[in-house]
């Protein structure tokens, strides 16, 4: 197998760092703070810094679920 068919051919959905936060619903203190801990990606383009998507819908997924306390 080379090296090219090892590499994940998938598309990074990378947008500018305001628009990450608009998407995933929080400001640039939580993001900075998603990114050092690893829980979103970000990336480096010259000077301008990009967050991944997919990054943002899977911290989304492994938010715990609210459980209803409502009484019967």
């Amino acid at each position: 197998m080379s090296m090219i068919e090892n590499v994940d051919i998938r598309q990074r959905r990378l947008v500018h760092f305001k628009d990450g936060c608009r998407y995933g619903k929080f400001g640039k203190t939580k993001a900075y703070e998603l990114i050092a801990r690893e829980q979103i990606r970000a990336y480096k383009m010259g000077g301008k810094t990009l967050i991944d998507l997919d990054s943002i819908d899977e911290y989304h997924a492994s938010l715990p679920r609210v459980e209803s306390r409502a009484t019967v």
